[in-house]
């Protein structure tokens, strides 16, 4: 406290007496002419001046300095306030709470600390904040509920705050985790009509099993035991027990804190079936098409689900009539004597709006235009809920966005327009690739690439990519302008350098295909769904042959040259409406493709490829998937097909259980595959969450029958040997979405064996796409 020699000090305890009402010794009023702040290390005196309620020329008083003490404690900025006067000038001592220096932690395994310490920040405590106990007791207090996440109700958190010079403290955080504890066992009580087990299918937590260490599920956390619960209620709810009750759930744990136990006590009632159902209301004269909506007739079971799909699908039509404010309510009567319920559907369309304006939001890098392009409901036009839908759908396809949100806002003072914000939240579209991969086949591959999908926010797409495998590497550059016209044709330029050596694990030869070359592709919209595309390129492949190659490629390059030109042609169409290009679980995808080879260059020939894919989910995780593709080609002119066009099967992607691009003709010389102008290849794949996994989609296992092989013209020197032709395959294997890409490993086995065929049983692949 500050002691002047001439003058009277008033110090903090005389203006707490006087806050609090006490008798004090009183400061007698006078005009402020100067404060002084004396005591201040780190902060600046202008920031003590902004929470000082005193200023030049106010009248002091006690009350004044009381006010002023509890300004500056509120900072947080101090450990001690004092105020004294000197003349007619206001003296502030104070006393700086010391800084925070480094925040550090030991014995921590099971988080990393950059995430505890973004969890303490959350709380206010962070490096280089004013030192608070109150606020280092409550990050201690985070810090276990962090740990109580991970099922650790053992870790035990102390807190040690050593002083430094400059005032300043660090704070060390050690913990002493402690065993995690285990969910034992889960109980469901008053369950007659549905099995426990069934039961503890519908909910994520579960006791260990072998994949515990993976899911994490038998670790308990009230979050996750809160959707599990509303998980069985909608169970029940959705088979017609409308009078079902959870009553009670207890969670308790073993003295050692190692396990835990979940009661669950639930009332079941009996199911209730539809006596009757109705819609009522304002129908809009489209009562014969909105009854075909409804999902839930008279005689069957109750189910929520079914009742909250019918007013969803009910919302949606009239929504495409431009009534946005549509409201479907569903009005029961329970009759507890029959077990039955008499629905009554109230429609409520509103009002009928037009879209004045759509309002992109949140593209700071992309044009306003590249999300416009893509919206299907326009301004001044009738709200049209399914092209907003859509509209949605294509902007999200974009790539562009980590989020997109589209919301519909009343604009005041009317009461039938509506404006529609299109929220975006950007994310970066470069990327710089490096990867590395193992194969069965190709042993380790590098690749690495340099795309850019949003060139300066223009929607145009820009990319550099190399492939080392040993049988197949590729450097391209590709070009992709989704909207080269208005009209939203795509222009696709390719430029790329390949060698290929189609026989590398299955003969001797070194022989290799090298290609040069370059294509200009348009894609036409023809629908939605649809593209057709159109294209021509110009390449040239060297063929480098030796005293081990295939007769019949011999013969090719005898005939051809050992440098062939082509300049080929194309002509293909496309059409995806699967629900995920990379786990899909339902809709198909086509393609064809028309290849022909223009008398321009060294070869004539034609070339047609189509692909069919079908996905139908079943039941909850198990995905039945359908594969089939098909090629033929043929020479021209009395040409022979070229053989850097041939077709090759065996391995993942075609027929597993057999060696890659083993199947199919073989030279009449050597014996080695050496492929075949027509190819034809079924898979049939049944995929289902790995045990004990729950519903996760990113591990799965599959079984597996494949079938298919490859002809060759006659001419071309090779025979096909087999009950016609074909070569079967059946296995299961194991599918992971991993961090560097998707991952197959398969099992297959043949169904029946031929003389020459070549078995390979494990096969596995990263990137694989069936």
């Amino acid at each position: 406290m500050f002691k002047p020699h001439r003058f009277v000090p008033k110090s903090a305890v005389a203006a707490a007496l006087a806050a609090t009402g006490m008798a004090a010794h009183a400061t007698t009023p006078f005009v402020v002419q100067d404060i002084r702040i004396d005591g201040l290390q780190r902060i600046e005196p202008g920031s003590v001046f902004a929470y000082l309620p005193i200023k030049q020329g106010d009248t002091f008083t006690d009350d004044k300095a009381s006010e002023a003490i509890r300004a500056l404690y509120a900072t947080g900025f101090f450990n001690d306030v004092q105020i004294a006067t000197q003349g007619n000038v206001v003296v502030v001592q104070v006393q700086e709470r010391p800084a925070i220096s480094q925040i550090d932690f030991s014995g921590i395994h099971e988080f990393e600390k950059d995430n505890l310490a973004k969890a303490l920040r959350s709380v206010g405590l962070s490096q280089g904040r004013s030192y608070d106990k109150a606020l280092v007791d409550k990050a201690e207090q985070e810090l276990k509920r962090q740990y109580l996440t991970r099922g650790f109700y053992a870790a035990e958190v102390t807190t040690t705050v050593t002083p430094v010079d400059r005032n300043r403290v660090q704070i060390l955080f050690s913990v002493a985790e402690g065993p995690s504890a285990k969910i034992r066992q889960i109980n469901f009580i008053g369950n007659k009509a549905v099995s426990t087990s069934t039961l503890r299918d519908e909910m994520q937590l579960s006791t260990p099993n072998w994949f515990s260490w993976y899911t994490k599920n038998d670790l308990y956390a009230k979050d996750k035991l809160t959707g599990d619960l509303e998980n069985v209620r909608s169970y029940y709810l959705n088979r017609g027990y409308l009078e079902f009750n959870i009553d009670s759930t207890q969670v308790s744990i073993s003295p050692d804190k190692k396990d835990m136990y979940l009661t669950i006590a639930l009332h079941e009632g009996e199911p209730y079936k539809i006596s009757h159902i109705k819609l009522a209301g304002n129908l809009l004269d489209r009562e014969a098409e909105l009854n075909k909506l409804v999902k839930i007739k008279a005689g069957d079971r109750f189910s929520a689900e079914k009742l909250q799909s019918t007013t969803k699908a009910i919302v949606d039509k009239l929504g495409e009539y431009g009534y946005a404010f549509a409201q479907v309510n569903a009005q029961p009567q329970i009759n507890q004597a029959d077990h039955t319920v008499d629905l009554t559907l109230n429609v409520d369309p509103s009002r009928r709006v037009y879209v004045r304006r759509v309002n992109i939001v949140g593209n700071t890098r992309t044009r306003d235009e590249v999300v416009r392009r893509e919206m299907r409901q326009l301004e001044s036009s009738w709200f049209d809920s399914s092209r907003l839908a859509l509209s949605k759908d294509r902007v999200n396809r974009l790539g562009y966005f980590t989020d997109v949100d589209v919301t519909t806002i009343p604009v005041e003072g009317t009461n039938d327009q509506v404006d529609v914000d299109v929220k975006v939240a950007e994310k970066p579209t470069g990327a710089i690739t490096l990867g590395a991969g193992f194969s069965s086949t190709d042993k380790v591959v590098l690749s690495a690439g340099v795309s850019q999908d949003n060139v300066f926010g223009s929607g145009t797409s820009l990319s550099v990519n190399i492939n080392t495998a040993k049988t197949y590497r590729t450097l391209t550059v590709t070009q992709v302008d989704p909207y080269f016209t208005i009209d939203g044709i795509k222009r696709i330029t390719d430029l790329y350098y390949r060698t290929y050596q189609p026989l590398y694990y299955s003969t001797d030869s070194s022989f290799k295909i090298v290609t040069i070359g370059g294509d200009l592709k348009f894609g036409i919209p023809f629908s939605e769904q649809d593209t057709v595309y159109f294209g021509a390129g110009l390449e040239q492949n060297t063929l480098d042959v030796d005293s081990a190659t295939p007769q019949s490629y011999k013969d090719y390059v005898n005939e051809f040259g050992r440098v062939v030109n082509n300049v080929p042609v194309t002509v293909g169409w496309s059409r995806d409406n699967r629900d995920s290009a990379l786990v899909p679980s339902r809709g198909y995808y086509t393609q064809t493709n028309a290849e022909y080879g223009t008398p321009a260059g060294n070869t004539t020939y034609v070339k047609v490829d189509a692909q069919a894919q079908y996905y139908y989910s079943f039941a909850r995780g198990f995905v039945l998937g359908f594969n089939l593709q098909g090629g033929y080609g043929k020479g021209l002119k009395g040409q022979t097909y070229p053989i850097f066009k041939n077709y090759y099967a065996g391995g993942i992607g075609s027929v597993r259980g057999y060696e890659p691009s083993s199947l199919g003709p073989r030279d009449t010389t050597t014996g080695d595959p050496i492929g075949g102008s027509r190819m034809a290849v079924g898979n049939i794949e049944l995929t289902f969450p790995l045990p004990g996994t729950g519903y996760d989609r990113t591990l799965r296992v599959f079984t597996f029958l494949d079938g298919g092989n490859v002809w060759g013209d006659p001419g071309q020197g090779g025979t096909s040997t087999g009950a016609n032709g074909l070569r079967y395959g059946y296995g299961f294997g194991l599918a992971w979405i991993s961090p560097i890409g998707p991952l197959k490993l398969s099992l297959g086995f043949p169904v029946t064996k031929h003389a020459g065929d070549q078995y390979q049983k494990f096969q596995f692949q990263i990137g694989t796409a069936f």
